[in-house]
């Protein structure tokens, strides 16, 4: 990932504490860490149970015989709350942690919590429409997460985010370039790239991002406008 973001300026204004933004980053840190000391088959069946199976989700698979599992339906939810290691992880959760609580600001903490599981539903059901035969599961909170930068690119394209540049090298850029590349980078994989030949899910990215876009424009608080420039700490 060659570009990181660490912190944006770009100050809460209509809420005191991000308390929803906080709650997903523990429930996933919690969920993830909990698994750690499943034995790797008893993980494996928790990914099956869990994730999203695009076959599975439209009935084409069955789960083995005997191992229980959430309707297939349910796991567009419950997809959004599984992680496949440490930088899986650690990557999502601080996209959200930087971005989460401006749109949590711009929504208020109910509608946040609604916006972000149906960012990460369409992203699990539009990994799925472009391979509905694979039985590769789809698990991460990546297509939820994308919809918060697409809602923040339309809110604050103009704030500045401190980002690493290859890991280690600090800038100061504008929202617009840095989620634009993210954005970019999704669609070029896509365009060139057969599903089954990527390892990240990179419809869910892009079907996140698109209606997260989609859903801000709707939902957010009256007094929120779009295209707004944040008054920046950093001079």
């Amino acid at each position: 990932m060659p570009l990181i973001p660490l912190h944006d300026a770009n100050p809460r204004l209509y809420i005191r504490a991000h308390y929803v933004t906080i709650a997903l980053v523990l429930l996933n840190a919690v969920i993830f860490v909990s698994a750690l000391g499943l034995s790797e088959a008893q993980a494996y069946d928790a990914i099956l149970r869990y994730a999203v199976i695009p076959a599975r989700l439209f009935g084409e698979v069955d789960l083995p015989a005997g191992l229980a599992a959430v309707s297939a339906p349910v796991t567009l939810l419950s997809h959004q709350f599984l992680h496949g290691g440490w930088e899986h992880l650690i990557f999502n959760m601080l996209f959200l942690w930087v971005f989460g609580d401006n749109i949590e600001d711009a929504l208020g903490h109910l509608r946040f919590v609604v916006f972000f599981v149906v960012c990460g539903a369409a992203g699990g059901l539009a990994q799925s429409l472009v391979d509905p035969g694979s039985t590769t599961p789809v698990i991460g909170a990546s297509g939820s997460i994308s919809g918060v930068l697409g809602a923040y690119l339309l809110l604050y394209p103009r704030a500045r985010l401190l980002v690493l540049l290859f890991a280690f090298i600090p800038l100061r850029l504008p929202a617009l370039l840095v989620i634009g590349t993210f954005f970019a980078q999704d669609v070029l994989w896509a365009a060139t790239s057969s599903p089954a030949a990527l390892s990240v899910a990179v419809w869910a990215h892009i079907s996140g991002f698109l209606t997260g876009a989609l859903l801000i424009v709707f939902m957010r608080n009256k007094q929120v406008v779009l295209w707004h420039r944040p008054s920046d700490p950093w001079g």
